[in-house]
This record gives C-alpha cells, structure tokens and sequence, in this order.
C-alpha cells in the first residue's frame, strides 16, 4: 500500500509528529510511506528512518491553479491511503482532487465531504499535548483500515536521527565559525518568527550568554528574519556570541543543535528539534501553553512566571510583558548548569 503523509507547516509542528509518523511505519510495515511537506521539513527528517521518501511543495498563493496542480502531481503516484495531519481545506482538498481512495483527517474547516473518513477532534484537544493529537489521528485510522488498536499512546517515540556524516559537517562549520570544539557547546535561540510576545528580553538572553561563557562556548542561532533580534543580544553581550543567525538552513541547524551540549530558547520551533535530537533544551514560556506545546521529552526543562493573563496566546503584549520579565536570568542560568551536568528532568515554575 502507498500511503500519503500531508505534513503540518510549523516547524515545532512537524517534530511533533514523529511519534505518529513512527506508529504509521509500525502498523504498516510493508507499505511505502510518502511525507509531502513544505521544502524546509527535508532538512529536518533528511536521516529519518520511519518515512520512505519525501516529496516537497513551495508556499504559494493558494489560487485554484497551483492546487490542480499538485493534485495532478500526487495523481501520478497513485497513492491508496492519505493521512492528512493539517487541518485545513485545502490540504484535504488536495488529496481529494488527487483521486486518493482513502482520505483520513480531522473533521475541521467544513473537510467532512472531502475525506472518506472524517475524524471528530478530540474533546481532551488543548488539555494534552499535541503528540497525542496527531497520534489519535494514527490510533483511529488503525481501527479504520486494520481493524485493530494497538497504537502506543503511552510512551511516544520522538526521537529524531542524525547521520555521522552530517554531525561531522556540522562540526566542520562550528570550526570554521571559530568555536572550540574542545569546550562545551551551548546555542541559544532568542527568536520566534510568529510572535514578539514570546521573546525573553535581548539583554537577558545576552547576560546569560556572559555567564555561560566562562566554561562554554556560546553560538546564537535561528532564521535570517530572527537576525535583528540576535544582533541585540550581541551588542548588549561583553562576551562575544558566535552569531550564525540566518548562516545555516534548517538541516544545519538540527545538525548544529545535535552537536550543542545545550539549547536555551524561547517558544520556537528550534527547541522541539533540539530535544528530538537528544539535545539538553530550555524553554522560556510565557504567552503560550506548555502543557499542550513544548517540546517532548525528559530532555527538555520549561521555565515560566505563572501570572494571572498566562497563556493569553498572544503575538504582542497589550500591557508590560510580565510573564517573560519576571524569568530572571539567574533562574536560568542556576538550570542551565545543573543541564550541563544532566539530571532529572525539571519542571521550573518561579
């Protein structure tokens, strides 16, 4: 059986279906499993070892001529099963056009005549995390198709493989950068491209990375839109952070975070990749909701001020940003150090 994959468009999105796409190859094992996704996702699941092939869509205008034509292209691969992970119309619609006998997704967006099987969300959706989200879209379409219910929903299986050889041009790049690859790497994200409400303060981000590099090197990295915000944390740095902000694609950076002994970040889609790559990661939430989106896995340590309007969900903050300014930059540090030196997980709540 040729099955599709429709992958999400966020890059914390995409890490967060891994477990999912990993019962998928469980359940079906002779079958060819096909991830169509966004071009940057290739560099994310390059060395994945639960998908077959990947083929890739540009983000364009979604006019009606650009969907014909990926469903004609899909149309040619005669795939007999769709799993659709996205929640919008025209994902489904694609896969419908395509001629795709069986068309699985969540029943959201009016999508109900265009899958074969539409699957009613979950009411437990925004208690849980949202591995369990694309996981229950894997557990009901095995009861579906095989008939059976055997998807784990217990422990889920996020991690993420990287070759040795892109490990080894990782550190190659780390080399050329001048980072001493004898001393500890710590990277830090202090970016988000959707939202300035999640940014902890630049200055802070730049006094950590003063206190962290007494014993370790210190690399700041993100996408070339996040450059403006890394360049702050720079200029109020006396230390000298290695910038590679908008010097690496995304299959570099998850090679680079694989390298690094320590990723401190905002909410972004960087930190779900650190910690899928069995990186130590640290995560400074203050708008949005841990419990439902930060990155999976006793790797990861979440700090946040709990306040009364947290997690407001949104992009600017109307009054003073008190869920980020209250995380103090000796919190993070005591927590960064006891990550070098890796213990039990940590939940942090000032």
């Amino acid at each position: 059986m040729k099955i599709l994959i429709r992958g999400t468009n966020w890059i914390g999105d995409a890490v967060m279906t891994i477990p999912a796409m990993r019962e998928l190859n469980r359940i079906f094992p002779d079958s060819h499993l096909t991830l169509w996704t966004r071009p940057w996702a290739e560099g994310i699941f390059r060395d994945a070892d639960f998908v077959d092939e990947i083929i890739t869509f540009d983000k364009k205008p979604r006019w009606l001529k650009p969907t014909l034509a990926e469903a004609e292209m899909l149309k040619k691969e005669k795939f007999d099963l769709a799993i659709v992970f996205t929640n919008s119309f025209e994902s489904a619609l694609v896969t419908k056009l395509a001629n795709i006998p069986r068309r699985i997704g969540f029943n959201k967006d009016l999508r109900g005549l265009l899958l074969t099987d539409p699957i009613a969300v979950p009411e437990w959706k925004g208690r849980a995390h949202e591995v369990f989200y694309y996981l229950e879209l894997v557990k009901q379409s095995e009861s579906r198709i095989l008939g059976t219910q055997t998807v784990g929903m217990a422990s889920p299986d996020i991690r993420l493989d990287v070759s040795e050889e892109r490990l080894a041009e990782a550190r190659t790049k780390l080399g050329k950068a001048g980072v001493d690859l004898s001393r500890p790497l710590v990277a830090i994200g202090p970016g988000s491209t959707n939202s300035r409400a999640k940014r902890w303060p630049a200055e802070r981000f730049a006094s950590l990375a003063d206190l962290l590099s007494i014993d370790s090197n210190v690399i700041i990295i993100g996408t070339a839109n996040e450059q403006s915000v890394a360049a702050d944390v720079r200029k109020h740095a006396i230390s000298t952070p290695i910038d590679l902000t908008g010097r690496t694609n995304l299959d570099e950076a998850t090679a680079i975070l694989c390298v690094a002994d320590l990723f401190v970040s905002n909410d972004m889609g960087l930190a779900h990749v650190a910690s899928a790559v069995g990186t130590e990661t640290i995560v400074i939430f203050g708008p949005t909701n841990d419990v439902t989106t930060r990155p999976y896995g006793e790797n990861s340590t979440v700090i946040r001020h709990q306040v009364e309007c947290s997690p407001c969900m949104l992009r600017d903050c109307p009054i003073d940003h008190r869920c980020m300014i209250a995380v103090s930059v000796d919190k993070v540090f005591e927590i960064a150090t006891l990550r070098l030196q890796p213990a039990s997980p940590i939940i942090s709540h000032e």
